[in-house]
């Protein structure tokens, strides 16, 4: 059966994700519906794309992925349906399926203009019910994606800055691009780049500092710390995360979406590892 998984701002207290499934079950009844989340952060549209970058992998080929952050519903921006060598992907032009796309290979991209795939009435409000639930269950039910519009250059589409940290010979500095409900500081930092500056710095001592807190080591785990201790580890997206054994480091240290933190090379006291 086909998988249709749905991540939206729209949280859970209104009837907008009910009403989605009900218009995706209407045109194709057979679609199994993943709920990825419904309570990214009203109109983050980082956040969303962060999600579904961290989420899609894990999924069955051919799985249509319908992703609805989208503040800019009702205008020009543009609607678009993405297939990639295993994916489909739907939603706004607004970056928000860039990063999963980006690490994609991806076949074609085409504009949603074909009202024939969309519902009768289309609301300058609710595009997700009208425009991206009736495409994404017209893919899962097999309709090609040429059907949807005319292609166009994935170039053109609309980016987000890279998820990737800077670095040089001396420093690396990466950027807090998402505070998790557990107050944990998510930054663009790779733990494959933090193991390539390593290696590019000689295996020097380090010092990695944030709000004037500092760092030398990266924990395993949560528990390796005592509680209440903030820490270094790579969480399950293997992106750099600042936290606080059983605490909120977002709170306890300070920290805000867009704070960086730096790290840099220091002869002070050796690392405990990666």
């Amino acid at each position: 059966m086909p998988v249709i998984a749905l991540l939206t701002d729209f949280g859970t207290q209104d009837i907008y994700v009910g009403v989605m499934k009900g218009v995706i079950w209407s045109i194709c009844p057979e679609a199994q519906i993943a709920d990825l989340t419904h309570e990214i952060p009203p109109q983050d549209i980082v956040a969303g794309g962060l999600a579904l970058w961290g989420a899609f992998r894990f999924f069955p080929k051919g799985t249509v992925f319908c992703a609805v952050v989208d503040p800019g519903v009702g205008t020009k921006r543009r609607a678009i349906a993405v297939q990639t060598s295993q994916y489909f992907f739907v939603g706004p032009d607004n970056g928000l399926l860039w990063w999963s796309i980006g690490e994609s290979h991806v076949l074609k991209v085409v504009e949603l203009k074909n009202d024939k795939y969309f519902l009768p009435a289309i609301s300058n409000t609710f595009h997700g019910r009208d425009i991206f639930a009736p495409v994404s269950a017209h893919l899962a039910k097999g309709i090609p994606i040429s059907e949807f519009g005319l292609e166009i250059d994935l170039d053109k589409l609309v980016k987000l800055p890279p998820l990737r940290a800077s670095f040089d010979e001396q420093v690396l500095v990466a950027q807090v691009i998402h505070i998790d409900r557990f107050g944990n500081a998510i930054t663009n930092l790779r733990r494959k780049d933090f193991e390539t500056w390593l290696e590019s710095i000689g295996n020097k001592l380090w010092l990695a500092t944030i709000k004037g807190k500092s760092f030398n080591s990266i924990a395993k785990s949560y528990g390796e710390c005592p509680e209440g201790e903030p820490l270094l580890l790579f969480n399950s997206y293997d992106l750099l995360e600042i936290a606080v054994n059983k605490g909120n480091a977002a709170i306890a240290l300070g920290i805000r979406k867009g704070d960086q933190i730096k790290i840099q090379t220091t002869k002070e006291r050796a690392t405990e590892g990666v």
